[in-house]
């Protein structure tokens, strides 16, 4: 009679255990990369009050089965599904990283590294990526000398310090002109003093200084069409002046600066050009500029020739840019890039137009390469989804700060839960590295997106009707034990 009242004791604890986790799984349905539990039963032991026995041929007896009363029921195990990913909630956070694929990140709290799977980020007043869920430090790899990802041991990863703060200038080595070159433009006609169409070619130098070369087309002769004149009037520095005038405070005029340089073969130096001592305007005279020449047919750029070269290549003679570089010696300017700055003339058309040249100087190769830049202030931050951060300066650049790394498992089910959404490594689930993994491997993150928990409320009201109906009739078997006792009791009156 007793062992029917303890049978039912058992029966209400595992009951009531798996009401605790089904509360905790219906509490955590918004919690962030929560994965729901799930509780399994199992009968505890048996007490065999008869043995089971085999047939007897000689007595022709039969065999009889075991006669076992049962003890009640335990836990047998709490289980979570780790593995996978869960369903997507689009944040649209820039900061927000969602992991497709079998991984976790890897953060370090308290000096310990742990496991999560949520990816709510954000960066700390010292520049470190954490986890807004917990604090916890999310770990990667940093960067190496030559701006390349070192996948040594996962480490913090700090956004902000040192260089990351900003972005170096780089000098412009290439600029591409683009548009049309119209004949009929008067701007262009031949003329021993006309200033041609003006275009401004602008340039950085080492140190980030943006300079601008005037630069000038006009025809070569009054009845050419399809040949011209490259020329150039004046370089302007970053303040918007001349560089090849400077105000003198001792004779209160302009006079020439010392400032040299060179364009497509012509060297000009300092007795090369003249300043109006009133206003600054320097006046270049050479004995030749470079040429530019296209088909007079079609309107195709042919080449483009350095003074002294004149006539029109062919073949593998053909030019498609000229070389300008200002030289560093005479001048206290000494921030000018050493190989000079190609301008690329190919993309030039010599088409019929509304009398209007129409060229575009942009900075850089047709690649967008060598355009060069000022030096930048980090302005923010863009998460890939390969795990690599970059940081945008001010001044267009990105540069390459770290990358998250992500951690797999064996058995990811055997990671033991420590609270915060984090998880601990056991010797069920496997040993981290300490390295951890790309994110490629296993798949990619979805950046400004999170992953929902995955508990189900229809599920769980479910489980929470038989958990109920369960912890019921386990009541019902004691208060009935009881009723039998009570009758026994009674027996003798």
């Amino acid at each position: 009679m007793m062992r029917a009242l303890f049978s039912g004791i058992s029966g209400l604890k595992v009951h009531q255990t798996k009401m605790d986790v089904l509360g905790n799984n219906i509490s955590n349905v918004n919690t962030v990369g929560f994965r729901a539990s799930s509780v399994n039963f199992t009968d505890v032991f048996y007490q065999t009050t008869q043995s089971a026995s085999g047939p007897n041929a000689e007595t022709s007896a039969a065999g009889t089965n075991a006669v076992q009363i049962g003890l009640g029921a335990n836990v047998g195990s709490i289980a979570v599904d780790l593995s996978g990913t869960g369903a997507t909630q689009r944040t649209d956070r820039g900061m927000d990283v969602m992991i497709n694929g079998d991984a976790f990140l890897i953060v370090q709290s308290n000096g310990n590294t742990y496991f999560t799977k949520s990816g709510a980020l954000d960066i700390d007043a010292n520049g470190t990526l954490y986890c807004t869920t917990n604090g916890a430090s999310v770990l990667g790899w940093g960067v190496d000398a030559s701006g390349e990802i070192r996948r040594d041991t996962a480490s913090t990863l700090n956004l902000l310090g040192g260089e990351h703060a900003y972005s170096n200038p780089k000098a412009t080595t290439d600029v591409t002109l683009t548009g049309n070159v119209d004949s009929k433009d008067p701007y262009v006609a031949y003329s021993t003093d006309g200033e041609g169409y003006q275009m401004a070619v602008s340039f950085y130098d080492n140190v980030g200084r943006l300079y601008s070369v005037k630069m000038n087309i006009i025809k070569s002769s009054d009845n050419s069409e399809s040949d011209f004149s490259v020329r150039v009037s004046d370089i302007l520095g970053p303040d918007g002046k001349s560089i090849l005038s400077k105000w003198d405070d001792t004779t209160k005029t302009y006079v020439g600066s010392g400032q040299t340089f060179s364009f497509g073969g012509v060297e000009i130096g300092a007795d090369s050009y003249e300043v109006n001592p009133t206003s600054g305007e320097v006046t270049i005279t050479v004995d030749e500029w470079p040429s530019l020449s296209f088909d007079g047919k079609t309107g195709a750029f042919n080449t483009v020739a350095e003074a002294g070269n004149g006539g029109n290549a062919t073949g593998d003679d053909i030019l498609k840019t000229l070389n300008i570089k200002l030289n560093n010696g005479t001048s206290s300017i000494n921030s000018f890039q050493d190989s000079g700055v190609n301008i690329d003339f190919s993309k030039l058309r010599n088409y019929a137009g509304n009398k209007a040249c129409s060229i575009k100087p942009n900075r850089g190769d047709s690649s967008g390469e060598g355009a060069g830049n000022m030096a930048g202030s980090l302005n923010g931050f863009s998460v890939q989804t390969d795990g690599k951060i970059y940081g945008v300066y001010s001044n267009g650049d990105k540069k390459l700060l770290g990358q998250i790394a992500v951690a797999s498992f064996p058995n990811p089910s055997g990671l033991e839960a420590v609270g915060n959404s984090m998880y601990a490594a056991t010797m069920n689930s496997g040993e981290f590295d300490g390295i951890g993994i790309d994110i490629s491997e296993v798949g990619k993150f979805s950046i400004g997106a999170l992953e929902m928990s995955d508990v189900d409320l229809s599920t769980e009201f479910t489980n929470m009707i038989t958990t109920q109906r369960g912890f019921q009739a386990n009541s019902r078997v004691i208060t009935t034990s009881d009723t039998m006792l009570e009758e026994l009791v009674n027996l003798k009156r």
